[in-house]
């Protein structure tokens, strides 16, 4: 279901009207870290690396911060903009779902990109069936306060597939809005976003509200010559194939949070909507233009802080619910596709009981529902003079509901009839459907020291168990010993020990024309070495070099099967990987800032030694912020993709590397309280591509040239 932009708008134009009632009795306004030095950043206080709020400079992590003022100066729209500015972290495609972002960390990732735990306000956002972040998220960068990224293992601290890293979203709260501010912004491929973002504080509660709406047709440029129906049609002598024709890349949403802080109680509240969102290359790599996914996720989180006069504990209970209504319609293959079909209704080529065609195309509309509850209790002892004492226990459930109509498949179709129609069966219910009910509960018991043996050196020790009601239980330990050696350098040597749980699709589905589930898969796992050292060479230069290396094991992966078609989670390999990331930060004057990083990564198979497919060998980045006249500024982001190879299966030709070049232009009070932003991306019109499965000849084009203008309006 489409939403109208005017429409869209039409409540924030109503909320602006009334929006100067919260400008009374605000808080102070929000970090602004260009007028900070770089030794002052070091100083700010992130929770990511403990669950404690600690120093970044001395966290045991390799962490990055980016806050809102950086988002702005970027001109970011969403939070895949924001985090592949991240040293060592590439924004990829998913060749298994939809084209869905992939956050790779250090060569670290899968089509479901379930190796990154992301958190809102702590809390986790992941899709029940896939274990990564939800199906075709887009979260607005208006509503974010600040991002903390964690490179490395944390399931010490949060658990299951903190495996590569973890993402942390801040969203804003009263004391991160200073006026309430209403928001445009329109450029190329229709994409057009309004927001609103208003707080107030009333009798010690602070209030505040963020409502944002972004859609866009796509890139019609971003075209594919030949699909996996152009094969089909190779083989079997039909022209059935929307080839040639561009990825479908059309989304609507709908984003809105409502913070509620006081003296003890912290409480969210957040509905995404997201309606008619293209599919990309389509389910099975055919082309599909009318396909769209539908997704509704409401959560709520609620933090109480307790009340005590022993100063020495710090306790706290968070409850928190996640629902999701996740709808797909798919047209696997087009109209008048022809296919063989097995006994059991589903393509097979290796033994077909008939050759079937499809007039109406070959259609599938999997959609379920899911619930995610967790309880957390964390409680914090400062009583020692050295040691800071973090224990946490929580339990968490998730359940999920399929449904599914499908014009082929097991209950619909055996493979007998010559012609079949787009009318759809409802296997909801049935043994028929793609994934039937269930749950899946969870409890952890985890404790955590930081002991300051002196003044310069902290040694940060930690575990944590967590038993799953599917596969058992593991244990998962951490060390980190952060080293002051002087006010110039500061070194860290971080191991941990790090898990992900087989998804639910990965264990479950089944009927599936696409993959398969395996109930007999074990839990990824992996052990990561870090040794890193920050110098300061003054208090606006300084430079961090990180150096890895890390062991996974039983990593899960869908494989080929034999019908040619379908395929089905194995736990394919082990991998092992090292590599270093080099960032350098410096401030040479108030008005200019500029930051710029290098990784290389070595990601291999344990076994065969080859490389690891699709991820980047190599990343240079650079970020530069200019003030060049009184508040105007001009931003230039500029980054490198090289070194991604290809499956050792795979004979195409090698991945080209790209460059990435983006501009914003922006000028404070233009007029009074108004801020305009003029912002390019890919200026250089780069052919950019992200690797694709091989049913697609070539790889996925990304977004070609393009521009929009942002208009800001603050009532102060």
């Amino acid at each position: 279901m489409k939403i109208p932009f005017t429409r869209a708008l039409l409540p924030a134009l109503v909320c602006a009207i009334s929006a100067n009632t919260f400008a009374q009795n605000k808080p102070s306004a929000p970090l602004d870290v260009y007028n900070l030095s770089l030794a002052e950043l070091g100083q700010v206080q992130i929770s990511i690396a403990t669950g404690n709020s600690t120093s970044l400079d001395k966290a045991p992590a390799t962490a990055s911060v980016i806050y809102a003022s950086e988002i702005e100066a970027m001109g970011a729209r969403n939070l895949d903009e924001i985090l592949e500015t991240v040293p060592g972290l590439h924004i990829g495609l998913s060749a298994l779902s939809r084209l869905d972002s992939v956050y790779s960390i250090r060569g670290i990732h899968t089509g479901f990109n379930s190796q990154v735990l992301l958190l809102l306000n702590g809390v986790p956002v992941q899709s029940t069936l896939q274990g990564g972040h939800p199906t075709m998220f887009r979260l607005a960068a208006s509503s974010i306060a600040r991002v903390e990224v964690m490179r490395g293992p944390g399931s010490a601290v949060y658990g299951a597939d903190a495996y590569a890293g973890v993402i942390n979203v801040i969203t804003k709260d009263s004391a991160a809005i200073d006026s309430p501010q209403i928001g445009v912004r329109t450029g190329s491929f229709g994409y057009r976003e309004a927001s609103l973002q208003a707080a107030t504080d009333w009798q010690g509660l602070g209030i505040a509200l963020d409502m944002s709406y972004q859609e866009t047709d796509g890139d019609s440029s971003r075209h594919v010559e030949a699909d996996f129906q152009s094969s089909l049609d190779a083989s079997l002598n039909t022209k059935a194939s929307l080839a040639p024709g561009h990825l479908s890349t059309r989304y609507h949403v709908w984003d809105t949070h409502v913070a509620l802080s006081s003296e003890h109680w912290q409480v969210n509240l957040w509905n995404w909507l997201s309606t008619d969102a293209g599919v990309g290359a389509g389910a099975a790599q055919a082309l599909d233009m009318d396909g769209y996914d539908d997704n509704h996720l409401i959560m709520g989180d609620a933090t109480y802080q307790f009340g005590s006069g022993n100063s020495s504990w710090d306790n706290s209970i968070r409850l928190s619910h996640l629902y999701s209504d996740h709808t797909t319609q798919f047209n696997l293959l087009p109209d008048g596709v022809k296919v063989p079909i097995g006994s059991d209704g589903n393509i097979n080529f290796a033994k077909p009981a008939g050759l079937v065609t499809f007039p109406d195309g070959l259609k599938g509309n999997p959609g379920q529902t899911t619930n995610d509850t967790q309880l957390e209790f964390v409680s914090i002892y400062n009583g020692f003079e050295s040691h800071r004492i973090r224990f946490s226990i929580g339990s968490r459930r998730q359940s999920f509901d399929g449904n599914e109509t499908k014009n082929f498949g097991p209950g619909v179709i055996n493979g007998t009839q010559p012609i079949v129609s787009g009318t759809l069966t409802d296997v909801t219910g049935t043994p028929f459907v793609y994934l039937n009910d269930g749950s899946r509960k969870v409890s952890f018991l985890s404790v955590q020291d930081e002991w300051k043996l002196n003044q310069d050196l902290t040694l940060t020790s930690g575990v944590r168990y967590d038993k799953y009601s599917d596969f058992g239980g593991t244990t998962n330990p951490r060390l980190a010993l952060v080293w002051a050696l002087n006010e110039s350098l500061t070194t860290k040597l971080l191991y941990g020990s790090a898990f992900r749980a087989p998804s639910i699709s990965e264990l479950y589905f089944k009927n599936n024309p696409v993959s398969l589930g395996n109930p007999d898969l074990n839990p990824e796992t992996i052990n990561t070495l870090e040794w890193s050292f920050n110098y300061r060479f003054n208090p606006n230069l300084q430079t961090t070099l990180t150096l890895f290396r890390y062991k996974a094991q039983d990593m899960i992966e869908f494989l080929a099967d034999a019908n040619g078609v379908t395929k089905t989670a194995q736990n394919a390999r082990d991998q092992d990987g090292h590599g270093y990331e080099l960032e350098f930060s410096w401030k040479p004057v108030p008005q200019f800032r500029v930051g710029t990083s290098y990784s290389f990564d070595d990601p291999t198979d344990a076994k065969t030694g080859a490389t690891v497919p699709d991820a980047p060998g190599r990343q240079l980045k650079l970020n530069a912020d200019w003030e060049f006249t009184k508040n105007w500024f001009f931003n230039t982001q500029i980054e490198r993709v090289a070194d991604r190879a290809r499956a050792t299966t795979d004979k195409r030709p090698e991945i080209n590397d790209y460059n990435w070049i983006n501009f914003t232009l922006r000028a404070k009070d233009l007029l009074p309280d108004l801020d305009l932003s003029l912002a390019v991306r890919n200026a250089a019109d780069a052919d950019a591509r992200e690797p694709s499965s091989g049913r697609l000849v070539k790889d996925y084009p990304l977004e070609s040239r393009s521009g929009w203008v942002e208009l800001k309006y603050s009532f102060k």
